[in-house]
């Protein structure tokens, strides 16, 4: 075994086995760091949470790369390492928040235009739904993939994705069919 290592270091297959893995690496995160940061976010909710969470997710990748066999399959595999990524976040630390606390805590935006006070309204009301229902709608919104992508992302079966997707914009829609919920009430 160690013969084989020194020949490999003597012909420098070594030096381009890393140069072809470093490669391959900075074009999966220029590629997708955008998307799995996005995903991250919609997760937590919390920019500097997120940006931790991607990191993360792109050192696990590093550290596997060479389990990923399809290049095609990149995008699906760093989402499965960020929602696990995700989880570890929650075995390692208990959050006790009051409800007090978390109204404290809220972005308070003040917002200028009406298009990114639709944004932040339509962004809370994703962030309201239940995790079941809000993770498959934001993989296929903001992450792009199909119910069948999903169904195995999250190791689920296709059609409780697709009544998941359906009662998610439900929610949505009759969130959105209610003026107060909004601040509109003619009162």
């Amino acid at each position: 075994m160690f013969a084989s290592l020194r020949k490999k270091f003597a012909t420098g297959s070594v030096s381009s086995d890393m140069l072809t893995k470093q490669r391959r690496y900075d074009s999966l995160v220029r590629a997708l760091h955008a998307d799995v940061y996005r995903f991250a976010y919609w997760l937590c909710g919390d920019k500097h949470i997120a940006e931790d969470i991607t990191q993360e997710t792109f050192l696990r990748a590093w550290k596997s790369l060479d389990s990923l066999k399809d290049d095609k399959a990149a995008k699906a595999w760093l989402i499965t390492i960020l929602r696990r990524e995700n989880a570890r976040r929650f075995e390692r630390k208990q959050f006790d928040y009051s409800d007090i606390e978390q109204d404290s805590l809220e972005d308070v935006l003040s917002h200028t235009t009406e298009d990114e006070t639709e944004h932040y309204w339509l962004r809370r009301q994703i962030a309201k739904l239940e995790p079941e229902y809000r993770e498959p709608l934001v993989l296929q919104v903001i992450g792009g993939f199909s119910g069948d992508e999903i169904a195995e992302l999250l190791e689920l079966n296709r059609n409780t994705v697709m009544t998941r997707l359906f009662r998610a914009r439900n929610q949505l829609k009759d969130a959105l069919e209610q003026p107060e919920s909004r601040g509109q009430s003619n009162g």
